[in-house]
């Protein structure tokens, strides 16, 4: 007998951002509502409700103002320390449901309930314990490989008889194939508007299509990624499940500001948040890094002002996670790039050449290396126990001009103690 057919059921929180903002206000339940990006640019979680009204995820703010004055559709900024906690809280009672899962996003979490019976009521018992634990409404979708779950938990969101739960394995033949001809290309996991466009010029426009297309011919064209994709739709795993991440290979820590910047000491300021957040990465994956490279760049929507970003790229002295260390030479480069007649609309640091702390290669000429590794641990410490930032570098705050522009921001109703809802 051949191994069991996999059952990989995606579990997928239900406009997440807009849920969070729901479960401590009641009240927003039936109302259209949207919950805006960094410095409340565009729409990057909206309800039900509001996408009825043809607000498109994406869509700069200023374009929805006068649709949403018509319809009274509310807009919040983006609370990541909110939406952070109640993700941990869903992954931890989906993770009690099966040995096996893996935490792909935020609001995304692939669960292996590879041979646990009754697997309709399992899968409802998952959106009833986390709608009641959390509030927070998902969908699951069940299939032999990762993608076909996704286009599980797409059919589970789109059709009310499904009630939120569709089992790709349980169809028949003839079934899959009829659903798989209604469903767009795009809506493919790894697929998007672009390639869709190239695919259409093939004759591929359905997911049946591209399951059933001549595979030397989809290689040639799009690559093994492709391919990979296809195989998945074709039932045979190509994507395993991960249950342990991989540390990272690089960290990117940018942000735009809230406000032109154009003073070199606001810049810094900036930077050395930058440099703690991602020192901070590092150190939660014991590693260091020998590379720092540090970017600005002005608004380059604004065609009216000069244009200017510069990146600057050097070799630390010995590989390193110490956020003073790394902070010195991030304002020395940005220092070194500043010119004085632009407005800076972004910054960022990119740390690489990442390699864990046991592997360190001594140097003859400088066998002593620095190291601030107990205070270090202490500043961990300190900021996981009373909130990130507590502790700083001296550098680090000082200014406020490029901090993000959140005027729509809800209360941390789970992660400060003067915000806790009181009853």
């Amino acid at each position: 007998m051949g191994s069991p057919v996999q059952q990989l059921a995606l579990v997928d929180c239900n406009n997440f951002y807009v849920s969070c903002e729901r479960v401590f206000r009641p009240d927003l339940a039936r109302v259209p509502m949207v919950v805006l990006s960094n410095n409340d640019g565009c729409v990057v979680s909206r309800s039900n409700e509001a996408r009825a009204l043809g607000i498109k995820m994406g869509q700069p703010w200023f374009e929805c103002k006068e649709l949403a004055e018509q319809h009274s559709i509310l807009a919040f900024s983006s609370n990541y320390a909110l939406y952070a906690d109640l993700s941990n809280r869903v992954m931890s009672i989906l993770s009690n449901f099966a040995p096996r899962h893996e935490v792909y996003s935020i609001d995304e979490c692939f669960v292996d309930l590879t041979g646990i019976p009754k697997l309709r009521e399992v899968s409802y018992a998952m959106r009833a314990r986390v709608g009641q634990w959390t509030g927070i409404p998902v969908c699951v979708g069940i299939g032999p490989t990762k993608t076909l779950a996704k286009l599980a938990n797409h059919v589970a969101k789109k059709h009310p008889r499904s009630r939120g739960v569709f089992n790709y394995n349980a169809l028949t033949p003839a079934q899959k194939a009829n659903l798989l001809q209604h469903i767009p290309a795009e809506e493919v996991w790894g697929v998007g508007r672009k390639l869709t466009k190239k695919l259409a010029r093939h004759g591929i426009e359905t997911v049946h299509d591209l399951q059933q297309a001549h595979v030397p011919t989809l290689r040639a064209e799009f690559g093994v990624v492709m391919e990979k994709i296809q195989r998945e739709l074709q039932e045979i795993p190509c994507i395993e499940l991960r249950e342990i991440q991989p540390d990272r290979q690089q960290i990117i820590v940018s942000r735009s500001f809230g406000n032109m910047v154009t003073e070199l000491p606001v810049l810094q300021d900036a930077l050395s948040a930058f440099v703690a957040n991602a020192c901070a990465k590092l150190r939660a994956q014991s590693s260091h890094a020998a590379v720092i490279q540090v970017f600005l760049q002005t608004n380059r929507f604004r065609k009216d002002l000069p244009q200017y970003m510069p990146s600057l790229a050097v070799p630390l002295p010995y590989p390193t996670n110490d956020s003073l260390g790394v902070n010195r030479w991030a304002a020395a480069l940005c220092e070194r790039m500043f010119r004085p007649d632009y407005q800076y609309k972004k910054a960022g640091i990119v740390l690489c050449e990442i390699s864990p702390v046991t592997q360190r290669q001594g140097d003859l000429l400088e066998p002593q290396i620095p190291c601030n590794e107990r205070l270090m641990k202490a500043l961990d410490a300190l900021n996981q126990r009373y909130g990130r930032g507590t502790v700083k570098v001296s550098t680090q705050g000082a200014y406020r001009d490029w901090q993000m522009r959140q005027e729509r921001k809800s209360p941390n109703y789970t992660t400060a103690w003067d915000d806790v809802p009181l009853v």
